[in-house]
């Protein structure tokens, strides 16, 4: 009886690496072999990069690679891969369209039709060049060209199904490239007729925001006999080639049970969430700017690693040397733990990444770094810049469920509008994607401005439900024993002092010592 993981391996085996570690996760180890496949996407996307990708990883693992091209000269080829870093060293090339090729399309043939002619050229050039080589991979650039000649639909569907059989039976595994849509579609139905006759279709494609960089994703249509990562997936065209995102899929995490604390180290606010926050969950950080999410996401990330965890911040508002000099002023020093390795700060450049790639970096801080607390500052920023909100919601969420299952403690630092507002922040609404919320506050008293803080849910064990008094200095961060008693609707947003309560000093001292830590 075959077990699974012999059955895994032997559908590895039967596969040919991408060269792309993303494309390859995608399609649980890469093209079948011995099959015809179609890359299809329009000018820019990356077709011809991953062709190469393709081919040069055929050669590192000891097979044969032909690139047949009707679309680049060799010249082209060689100058993309030296952009690269690359040599075709070991690759064949072969540039099959004639250099008249245009002429003899607009010529009046009156004996034979132009398609006939050429047509039977180039299939008469093609299969001489797969004899002569043997290759184990081929690449051809551009199927579209095939489309032209043939001149007919009926025609060009016979043309690929014995193209296809010719190659097939010399154990090539072929990828064929094709413009999508062609020009010749774009008045039209957009035409499909390569998808019935492709074992494996990959979409690529690119879009031009009004502000940063391209963003590309690709998405496989379909492939026979594999299970593969359907959706859209995120990729970039870095200097050494494609670099693919594969979206996070949670449920082949496993499940983590143990839930383990990390205490912050201040023990009132410990005792306010009910011994600490687990491992295995989120807690999202809401208030003002300047209340003090941030201060506390770092608390609690320097109690991780100070536990013998690792921690990583993602900072999409702030750059990394502020981040560090504010916390070391409210007595958080974080550049040991920086030093040690341990603790990772990274700053997310926005006009610059695509939610794609955002959940890769989190997902490698995880899965490489070993990172067990991740701070996101500010998930408001994050949702700002990336544009499409109710897609980012369920992105978030597929993270957060890939998080939990590794066993990490999210800390989500959300931006809430007004200085002392308490509406919901507009457009961005990921309360029931957390499992604790601490609610930061101003309130006013003795004519200084104070900060508060309240442990509003926690879905794993007891809490407390009072406000405590949040004391950020440049001696540490401290919260009040005892509740707030002397006010009320300070959530609400208009607090007032009850009787009894005038003239109330705090335990903290004098305002002017209380300040410090002036971003939240």
């Amino acid at each position: 009886m075959t077990s699974r993981g012999d059955r895994t391996a032997s559908l590895v085996e039967g596969q040919a690496g991408t060269g792309v570690a993303g494309l390859d996760k995608i399609l649980r180890g890469g093209f079948p072999r011995e099959q015809m496949h179609l890359v299809q996407g329009s000018s820019g996307t990356g077709k011809t990069t991953l062709a190469l990708q393709f081919l040069l990883s055929g050669i590192g693992a000891g097979e044969s690679g032909l690139y047949i091209t009707l679309a680049q000269t060799k010249k082209g080829l060689e100058a993309i891969a030296r952009s690269h870093g690359w040599s075709l060293e070991g690759v064949s090339v072969h540039d099959l369209s004639p250099n008249d090729i245009a002429e003899h399309l607009d010529a009046d043939q009156t004996v034979l039709r132009t398609a006939d002619v050429e047509l039977g050229e180039l299939t008469r050039q093609l299969r001489q060049v797969v004899e002569q080589t043997q290759p184990s991979r081929v690449v051809f650039d551009s199927i579209g060209v095939i489309g032209l000649l043939a001149g007919s639909t009926p025609r060009y569907h016979r043309e690929i199904v014995v193209l296809r059989q010719f190659l097939v039976e010399r154990g090539c595994t072929a990828l064929f490239l094709g413009e999508w849509p062609s020009e010749t579609e774009l008045e039209g139905p957009l035409n499909t007729e390569f998808h019935s006759l492709a074992s494996c279709v990959l979409h690529m494609e690119h879009t031009a925001p009004d502000y940063g960089e391209v963003r590309r994703r690709l998405r496989v249509i379909k492939v026979r006999g594999i299970a593969f990562r359907s959706g859209y997936h995120d990729f970039r065209i870095r200097t050494g080639g494609l670099e693919v995102y594969p979206r996070v899929e949670a449920r082949h995490s496993g499940e983590y049970t143990e839930f383990r604390r990390i205490q912050s180290g201040v023990g009132p606010l410990d005792r306010l969430l009910g011994g600490g926050l687990e491992q295995g969950t989120a807690c999202l950080l809401i208030g003002p700017s300047g209340a003090g999410k941030s201060t506390l996401a770092a608390v609690f990330a320097r109690a991780a690693v100070q536990g013998g965890d690792a921690a990583a911040i993602f900072l999409f508002e702030e750059r990394p040397e502020l981040f560090k000099v504010r916390s070391s002023s409210v007595g958080i020093d974080l550049q040991p733990h920086l030093d040690g390795g341990r603790l990772t700060i990274e700053q997310i450049n926005t006009a610059d990444i695509t939610p794609g790639e955002f959940a890769h970096r989190v997902r490698t801080a995880v899965e490489y770094g070993k990172a067990r607390v991740v701070v996101i500052d500010s998930l408001t920023g994050y949702f700002n810049a990336m544009g499409d909100v109710s897609m980012l919601s369920v992105q978030m969420h597929e993270l957060l469920n890939f998080l939990s299952s590794r066993g990490v403690l999210t800390l989500l630092v959300v931006n809430q509008e007004g200085f002392m507002s308490v509406g919901p922040v507009p457009a961005v609404d990921v309360s029931y994607l957390s499992d604790s919320i601490l609610a930061l506050r101003f309130f006013e008293a003795d004519g200084g401005l104070r900060r508060c803080v309240a442990a509003i849910k926690k879905r794993k064990g007891e809490h407390e439900t009072t406000l405590r008094e949040l004391f950020i200095s440049t001696e540490g961060v401290r919260v009040g024993e005892a509740p707030l008693r002397q006010f009320r609707s300070i959530l609400s947003g208009v607090p007032e002092a009850i009787e009894g309560g005038q003239g109330w000093k705090s335990s903290g001292g004098t305002a002017g010592s209380e300040e410090g830590g002036s971003r939240g």
